[in-house]
Formats: structure tokens, C-alpha cells, sequence
């Protein structure tokens, strides 16, 4: 074999490794090895990308399972007023204001108020200065040393609002009690006692109002020079704090003024001169049909005639008077002559939508209208609810006056809001809040139990004895029922409030051995001829007595129940009946 033929073979033949020679790696690294080693970029790319796109794939399915697992359809009560509308239009349809009616229908404070609500802001500053301010003239620390253990005691004495403050903020931090401000503290009926006030707010109510308390709290000298709280009253036990201090100088009168919540603003808006009036654009709806219906389609009928106006940027004309349906009173007949005011809360309402007061507007339109000339105010009659709102938003008259002549259901007001305007009219929700009279009823309640109590809603009335609809409820609410379920979702002892239709004061007599029972008629006091709110309402109604109907007891008995902290319902807990009726459990 040739030398060059050799050299082929042996490039050609496998390389055989002596053991005993030397690793070519000791020495320098071979040609075919580096070859060998090196990975093509394209296959680094290749393999980088779908390293990438394998971790977004994981990522991805994360996500979903996560949102899955998470998700809950969107809380109506926390969207706008157009979504509140929408849900409750489910709810409600029209043929369901046929029925007899004894629940609440929710109002603005049940649910979250947005943001650009009229007056939002302003009671958002409000709320911010009174936490921000002290009491007057009190400082919130006492100069260490300067302190005699022996002294009597002075309520004036910082510590006793020092010791007050952080006594509440660990005895309250976990019922939902927001404090905002406090007032000085004044001397007790005993030595040793102080009665201290202050505003608060309750975190289970969407609203931004404000509440008060006041309290009588017996003090010893403690550590050093701080001050312990030894006993403290129950909610308003502090009579000398109810009223707050007179200025210096006036006289103390000779009679003791009713207790009254000074919060309350429920005048009645004026138009100021015969050229502020004709500068006005007013939507003025006529009595309708709407009149001595249910007190739900009541709401629903008026926040329409509100929304319209806001659709038109025209001031709404409200008549005050109201009538309650025989569904809301104790013998079941209609009840006309009630005020607004006994119901809902005029201040805010008046704060949150243009509006004027029916009486004072028609005596201005009288007095200042000219008969006959340029001076006439004009007026644009609209005879039926099927004039849309769309069709009336250009118009220039000063009055735009919808008559509701037709039968019923063509005169309701909530027609008005139906077809294409059911589109565009959004209702104002937010601008309708329960009276603040009856909430401070809810309030008191509410605090003589310290806010520590659990809900037992009862529905049995109409509904118990229509068998046909409401097969089961008879007996799922019968008092060993009751005791039966009771018992296995609330703990012993506890105090337990009951918010019923169920006339009979003892039916729930079988509960007592388990818990303590709280009952609206324990209150009663409450709206009696002494009571806060029996003077305010008859200031309203001219000095005449107010009586505290059934739909006053459906507001507080309600609210009360919707603070309380374990909750148990009739138709969530107690039945296998649907709330309307049988076979309406998946609508």
C-alpha cells in the first residue's frame, strides 16, 4: 500500500485511543471535538422559544382556574344606578305590585353611593374635620407629674377624654363602630362619674351619616397619673352629655326643651322671587293612580318622575303628601294625609336632586303668572305617558305638566319610564334614604344591645296561611321548628333579635330558654309620647299626633335585623319555600 493511500485509510478508519498515550485534551482540544460541541443558533433559538411560549401557556391556565374559582356575577348593588335598575326591574315587574306587599324595598344607604352623588363630597370633608378636631378646649395629653391621685375628680381633666378614647377604640374595634368626634366631658350625678358624648358612624350602613352617643363612665386614679375606666353605662346612659353645653352667659330655661336631633335639616326648599321662578324649567307630575298603592311601587313610580327630570334638567314639582296602603296598616285600609318625611329622608333628598314642594309651587305659579302678554308662564300640558321623554327634551316651556287622567295602569307614573325610556332614564337610587328619625330608632335598639347581636328574621303573616303557594312555611315556622333549627346555627346566649310579621308577642316564648330575646314591642318606648322621635313628627304634622304604623315597624324591625352579626332567614334557612311562591326558586 502506498504512503498517500495509507493517509486516506487512516482518515478514514476510527480512531482507536492507546491507554497508555496521553489525552489529546492535556494537550490542546482536537478540531473534530469543537465541531462536535457547538449547537447551531438556529436550534438555541428554536428551543428558547418554545421554553417561552410553554411558560405562557402554564401562566394562562393559572389564570383561568384562578378566575374561575374566583368569580362572582357582579353585585348590582355596587354598580350604577342604571344596573340597580335593571335588577330590580327583575324583580318587580308590574303585574308583582298586584300582590300583597310587606317587604322593604331597598333604598340609597343598603348599597355603596357613588362617588358623584350630590353631596358625597361634602360629607366626606365633614366626616374627615370631626375626626380631625378635638373636643373644645380639651388637649388629648396630661403633662406627667403634674397629677394628685388624692384630688377629687375633674371631668374637665384631659386624661378622663384620654381614658374615654382608648376604652372605646378596644371596646368597639370589632362592631363595625367608626367614632368621629367626641365632646367635653361633663361631671355625673355622683363623684367619680363623667358623661361623655360623641358622633360615630356604623360601617354596615352605606351612608355616610353620622350617629350619637353618650355614656356615664366611673373613673379611679391608676398607674402613675393615667386614669381606669371602672364601670361604664349603656348606650345613652349619659343624660347630663345629651344636650350639648350651653354658651357662656345664656340663662338655663325654665323647661327643659324635647330631645331632638339637631341634624336634621327637613325644611322646605322656597323659590326666592318671581324671577328666580320664571327662570326655573319644572317637571310637574299630576296625581296618578300611584296614589294609596304599595308603598314599593310607590319608590319605583317617584324615582321615575326624578329620573326624568335629571333627563331634562328640569326641577321636579313633589307633592309631600303621601297615601299608606292598606297593605302597610294594622286593619288594612288605605291612609291618606301622611307626610314623606315620616318615611324617607327629605334633607338629603332635597341635597341630592333639584325639587320643589307642590303646595308653594302652584301659589307662586298663581301669584306670579300673567293672564294674558308676554308675562305668561308658559306651560306644555302632556296628557299621556306615551309622550317619551326623548320627545320632550328640547321643549322651552317653563312648566311641563303631565296630567295622569287615564284608568289604571295607564295613569302610573312608572310608565313613563317604560319601552325606549327605560333606556335613557336612569334612576336616582341614591338620592332615597330611609328617615333618619326612624334610623335613630334602629340606632338605639341596636346599641342597647352594644352592637353584639345575631338576626332571626320570621316571615309568616299572609304567607303562612296561603297553603297553595307556600306549602311548607305554616310548619317550617312553628315555634319547635323554629327552636329546632335556631339551635344548630346560632350559639347559646346570645342575644338574639327577631324581626317578624307574627302578631302574637309570645309565639317565640320557646326561644327564651336558649337565647336572649329581643323583640320590636320591647322598644316601644322608643316612638311613645316621650320619645326623641314622637316630638319631632309632631312638629311636622302641626302638633298632631303621629301614629307609629306598620311600615314604620318593617323599616326598623328590618335595619335592625340587617346589623345584626350571625343572620338566620325564612326562606334561606328555616323552609324549602321559595320566597314568591312556589316554584320561583330559580327565577
Amino acid at each position: 500500500m502506498s504512503s498517500s493511500d495509507q493517509e486516506d485509510h487512516d482518515e478514514d478508519a476510527p480512531l482507536v485511543r492507546d491507554p497508555a498515550a496521553p489525552s489529546s485534551s492535556s494537550r490542546r482540544p482536537s478540531a473534530s471535538s469543537s465541531a462536535v460541541g457547538e449547537v447551531p443558533v438556529s436550534q438555541s433559538l428554536i428551543k428558547a422559544a418554545s421554553n417561552v411560549c410553554f411558560s405562557f401557556f402554564v401562566l394562562a391556565v393559572l389564570a383561568v382556574t384562578v378566575v374561575a374559582v374566583t368569580y362572582q356575577p357582579p353585585d348590582p348593588w355596587l354598580q350604577s344606578s342604571a344596573a340597580i335598575t335593571t335588577s330590580l326591574a327583575r324583580v318587580l315587574p308590574n303585574s308583582s305590585f298586584l300582590q300583597p306587599d310587606d317587604s322593604l324595598l331597598p333604598t340609597g344607604e343598603d348599597f355603596p353611593s357613588p362617588s358623584a352623588a350630590p353631596g358625597a363630597a361634602a360629607a366626606a370633608q365633614r366626616d374627615a374635620a370631626d375626626q380631625a378636631a378635638t373636643a373644645p378646649g380639651i388637649n388629648a395629653t396630661a403633662a406627667a407629674g403634674t397629677c394628685d391621685p388624692d384630688a377629687p375628680l375633674n371631668c374637665t381633666d384631659p386624661r378622663v377624654l384620654a381614658a374615654v378614647k382608648a376604652f372605646n377604640a378596644k371596646a368597639f374595634f370589632r362592631k363595625s363602630i367608626v367614632f368621629l368626634s367626641y365632646e367635653a366631658p361633663v361631671p355625673g350625678p355622683k363623684p367619680g362619674q363623667c358623661d361623655v358624648a360623641w358622633r360615630f358612624r356604623n360601617r354596615r350602613e352605606k351612608s355616610w351619616r353620622r350617629y350619637r352617643d353618650y355614656r356615664r363612665f366611673e373613673l379611679a386614679p391608676g398607674d402613675g397619673c393615667a386614669l381606669d375606666i371602672t364601670k361604664v353605662g349603656k348606650f345613652r346612659s349619659g343624660k347630663n352629655a345629651a344636650r350639648p353645653p350651653r354658651p357662656k352667659g345664656s340663662k338655663k330655661p325654665r323647661v327643659a326643651p324635647p330631645p331632638v336631633d339637631a341634624e336634621i335639616n327637613d325644611t322646605i326648599p322656597l323659590v326666592g322671587s318671581e324671577a328666580e321662578f320664571r327662570r326655573g324649567k319644572y317637571l310637574y307630575y299630576m296625581r296618578g293612580g300611584d296614589h294609596c298603592k304599595s308603598m314599593n311601587q310607590f319608590i319605583w313610580s317617584f324615582l321615575c318622575g326624578l329620573g326624568e327630570a335629571k333627563f331634562l334638567n328640569r326641577t321636579f314639582v313633589m307633592d309631600l303628601n303621601m297615601c299608606l296602603s292598606g297593605a302597610h296598616t294594622e286593619d288594612g285600609k288605605d291612609v291618606d294625609g301622611k307626610d314623606f318625611r315620616y318615611y324617607f329622608d327629605f334633607e338629603h333628598l332635597k341635597e341630592s336632586v333639584s325639587l320643589v314642594e307642590e303646595g308653594d309651587f302652584l301659589k307662586d305659579w298663581r301669584r306670579w303668572d300673567k293672564k294674558k302678554g308676554p308675562g305668561r308662564i308658559s306651560v306644555r300640558k302632556v296628557p299621556t305617558y306615551k309622550v317619551t321623554p326623548m320627545q320632550l327634551k328640547r321643549d322651552k316651556s317653563n312648566i311641563i305638566w303631565r296630567q295622569f287622567d287615564g284608568h289604571e295602569p295607564e295613569n302610573y307614573w312608572y310608565r313613563v319610564c317604560e319601552g325606549r325610556a327605560a333606556k335613557v332614564i336612569q334612576r336616582p337610587w341614591y338620592a332615597i334614604w330611609k328617615s333618619k328619625r326612624l334610623m335613630n330608632i334602629v340606632t338605639e335598639i341596636a346599641g342597647r344591645m352594644d352592637w353584639d347581636y345575631d338576626g332571626l328574621h320570621v316571615v309568616r303573616g299572609w304567607k303562612a296561611m296561603n297553603k297553595k303557594m307556600y306549602p311548607n312555611l305554616d310548619a317550617d315556622t312553628s315555634p319547635d321548628a323554629i327552636v329546632d333549627k335556631v339551635t344548630k346555627l346560632i350559639k347559646p346566649w346570645r342575644n338574639l333579635y327577631i324581626a317578624t310579621n307574627e302578631p302574637f308577642y309570645n309565639y317565640f316564648d320557646k326561644l327564651r330558654s336558649h337565647y336572649h330575646v329581643h323583640l320590636l314591642e320591647d322598644y316601644k318606648e322608643l316612638w311613645s309620647n316621650t320619645s326623641e322621635w314622637y316630638n319631632e313628627t309632631t312638629a311636622i304634622n302641626s302638633g298632631k299626633d303621629v301614629p307609629f304604623d306598620a311600615y314604620m315597624k318593617v323599616i326598623v324591625d328590618t335595619e335592625v335585623f340587617y346589623r345584626s352579626k350571625a343572620k338566620v332567614e325564612t326562606f334561606n334557612n328555616l323552609t324549602r319555600d321559595c320566597k314568591d311562591g312556589i316554584n320561583t326558586c330559580n327565577l
